[in-house]
């Protein structure tokens, strides 16, 4: 299973690497494949149309703005602070499956 995750806080850095080292071991501990965008002050491992059309959900962080969420228009959207997802990554990525 392919998911996809956008990360972005409205510090810009450290909330979002945390939230998204957080759902990498998560998803290794599920087996399950994820790429995770971070936009922080410049936007690292974009998201491609390639990656969009593989993935059966996808994770936005609500803590500060994401830019180019009509880009998953169509996939179940998941919204949960960084917050959430470095206490409960994996149950939020089991919960997908």
């Amino acid at each position: 299973m392919n998911i996809l995750a956008v990360t972005s806080c409205p510090l810009g850095i450290v909330c979002t690497n945390l939230a998204k080292e957080a759902l990498e071991q998560a998803a290794k501990q599920a087996n399950v494949n994820i790429k995770v965008e971070t936009q922080g002050i410049l936007i690292e491992n974009e998201i491609t149309s390639a990656d969009i059309k593989k993935a059966r959900a996808v994770i936005l962080t609500n803590d500060g703005p994401i830019d180019g969420k009509e880009r998953f228009e169509g996939l179940p959207v998941i919204y949960v602070s960084c917050k959430d997802i470095i206490q409960n990554s994996l149950k939020i990525i089991k919960n997908i499956k």
